[in-house]
């Protein structure tokens, strides 16, 4: 099936899930096919500004965070996290299905991202529409790549474990989901409500077709998957004209490069704390930082700085991150696929979700040591840490020079054209590159 009306892409989340699908939206638009994004409304001015039409879904993860920085100190915590976000799904849930039949009227191509995936996949169905699944991290069960929950363990485990794994795995996402989903959205849709097993219990096919927005360079293609899952490669939305203040960039000329030491949209109750810590660590290290606040991981003015450090509420990694000698980051999908394409090793200290996984991805392939434990960070681990980067350069130069070599959005338009889900355009202003198996 070939659609020429606009496509629809639903994502919720932070900017580092958001971020990727802005840049699939253009790639996508500027292969000629109209784009529209349904996320939260604190995304709009981003998805405004790259040129694609904005459609709210109540979602707002900011807020969320803002309100109760306590969720993130409990992130590590499954159950916690579980209880957590299965209460707000169901509430936010109440008004996806008018958002969702406004951002769906007339589309020909609905694309669900994250923990939007199930609606998206039921609003396609309810209006007989056809849909994939494009997603920042690998949930396609493998008998050899256990999931992500099992990123921190360091164990292999043997095919059938993993399996299992993931079949567990895949009950607590539909415990968490299965409010919103199966008491809300359904329903109201007149679709029939999921087994009490959810729905991702099948064998794969064309009606569950996912693409991947992760490198193969970081993690490859499992062989055991099958056809209807691929690997794309990076997503990238970059500002490029993006300017610093006078004050950073003089930070910037004077001295060797810095280290980034950020958490993006992480927040905590003990920022202060956290924030004593990583100095402390910074000043045993003997290296100079831009430290960036985000949404609250770090507390300190913006614009405060001195000989060693210098603070930024944020800034475009694609412009920063090239600047700096390694990255201290929380290990999220966005800003960890920043600093492999920088070029420049990465400390990472996880907070919740996926984190713990990149984190153990890169270690693996030696572009940053473990995983510093936040709970338990001391200023002479993170000291520690970034005295060991300087011999973590050289593989994370050509682990950079790879990614940069890749198209992950063009690839992911021609997986789609592969699945006959889009028409190429004559009017598409940039070439394509073929998809790769790594299988």
């Amino acid at each position: 099936m070939t659609v020429r009306k606009p496509i629809a892409i639903f994502t919720i989340g932070t900017q580092g899930d958001i971020r990727p699908c802005v840049a699939l939206g253009r790639r996508l638009q500027d292969a000629g096919h109209p784009v529209r994004i349904a996320t939260s409304d604190n995304f709009a001015g981003l998805v405004q500004d790259a040129g694609l039409e904005f459609f709210r879904l109540t979602s707002n993860f900011q807020a969320l965070l803002e309100a109760d920085r306590s969720i993130a100190d409990r992130g590590l915590d499954t159950r916690a996290m579980a209880r957590v976000f299965r209460e707000t799904f169901a509430g936010w849930a109440k008004h996806w299905v008018d958002e969702g039949q406004q951002a769906s009227e007339d589309a020909g191509l609905l694309i669900g991202v994250g923990n939007s995936t199930l609606l998206a996949k039921s609003l396609a169905e309810a209006r007989g529409l056809p849909f994939v699944g494009a997603q920042l991290q690998p949930l396609t069960p493998s008998r050899i790549l256990p999931p992500m929950v099992l990123a921190g363990s360091g164990r292999k485990l043997p095919p059938a474990l993993n399996m299992g794994a993931y079949h567990l795995l895949r009950l607590l996402v539909w415990y968490v989901m299965r409010p919103a989903i199966n008491d809300i959205v359904r329903p109201r849709l007149g679709l029939r409500r999921h087994p009490w097993y959810g729905p991702y219990f099948h064998d794969g096919g064309e009606a569950n077709r996912v693409v991947y927005g992760f490198s193969r360079h970081v993690l490859p293609r499992p062989a055991d998957w099958p056809e209807s899952a691929q690997v794309a490669g990076y997503w990238f939305h970059d500002q490029p004209h993006w300017q610093p203040s006078d004050d950073l960039r003089r930070f910037l000329d004077a001295g060797p490069k810095p280290v980034y030491i950020g958490f993006g949209s992480m927040v905590t109750s003990e920022a202060v704390a956290f924030t004593d810590t990583v100095l402390e660590g910074l000043r045993r290290s003997g290296q100079r930082a831009v430290l960036a606040t985000g949404w609250g991981g770090l507390d300190h003015a913006e614009g405060a700085h001195d000989d060693r450090s210098f603070f930024i509420r944020q800034a475009p990694h694609d412009w920063l991150f090239p600047r700096m000698s390694a990255a201290v980051h929380h290990g999220g999908a966005g800003t960890t696929a920043a600093a492999v394409r920088a070029g420049i090793p990465s400390v990472i200290v996880p907070f919740y979700g996926d984190q713990p996984f990149w984190a153990r991805c890169l270690q693996r392939i030696g572009v940053a040591p473990a995983a510093l434990d936040r709970r338990k960070l001391r200023a002479g681990d993170l000291a520690a840490a970034l005295d060991a980067t300087p011999q973590l350069r050289r593989a994370a130069a050509a682990l950079g020079a790879r990614v940069r070599a890749e198209d992950g959005a063009g690839a992911a338009v021609r997986c789609l054209q592969d699945w006959g889900l889009l028409r190429p355009s004559a009017t598409a202003e940039a070439p394509v590159e073929p998809l790769r198996s790594t299988a």
